[in-house]
């Protein structure tokens, strides 16, 4: 029994060697394998780009029909590109059952919240603390059109990340949806939130874009 034990302990730390050497760019956190080091925090682009190529869920929060138009945040899955390929765009696989798709609909206005904590980047610091980067992208939760190249590119991104999606009831209505970005919040440091345009996130340098995603 005691051999069966240390043999599988010496797979295991076999497995993590190789993974830590793998590229030299993956490192693990809290047992989570992360691609890329998080950037510069002078950098805004990148680490906006990070946040969101390295997250796989956030608070979408679309305008409620039900409560007085208030905002109702939801906990969904998103993806903004296949690995290695994300392009920060959000793509979102939702049901009309479910109140956020219903609620874009009728206002497409929307925002969806990250943080790296999440990642397992923060260390012990608190979730709060301006060190530990949070992003709100605002603009228009929109769905996409049936057989469009883009939703197929975004059915790769969303499914390659999130392989259950595939099995999900297909009498359920979902459907694929995309946030059109139109402002950017972003807290990387102390200070307040970057600067930060939609042009600049969408339009990295090729060599910042390249060590990003």
């Amino acid at each position: 029994m005691a051999s069966g034990i240390f043999c599988g302990l010496f797979h295991y730390l076999f497995f993590v060697y190789l993974a830590f050497s793998f590229v030299g760019l993956q490192n693990f956190v809290l047992g989570r394998l992360i691609f890329v080091s998080k950037p510069d925090p002078d950098n805004a682009a990148s680490t906006a780009r990070w946040l969101v190529s390295q997250n796989s869920w956030g608070i979408l929060s679309t305008i409620s029909s039900d409560f007085g138009g208030a905002p109702f945040g939801n906990v969904v899955s998103y993806s903004d590109g296949p690995p290695n390929e994300g392009q920060g765009i959000p793509y979102f696989y939702l049901t009309t059952l479910d109140p956020t798709a219903k609620y874009a609909i009728s206002d497409e206005r929307a925002s969806f919240t990250l943080s790296e904590y999440p990642i397992g980047t923060c260390g012990k610091i608190d979730p709060e603390n301006p060190t530990c980067a949070k992003i709100t992208l605002i603009g228009k939760l929109k769905q996409m059109e049936p057989n469009s190249k883009e939703v197929e590119f975004a059915k790769t991104s969303l499914f390659s990340k999130h392989a259950e999606m595939k099995n999900w009831p297909k009498g359920h209505d979902f459907r694929f949806y995309k946030l059109v970005i139109e402002s950017i919040f972003l807290i990387d440091w102390f200070g307040g939130p970057k600067p930060l345009t939609v042009d600049q996130y969408l339009h990295l340098k090729p060599n910042e874009l390249t060590s990003t995603v």
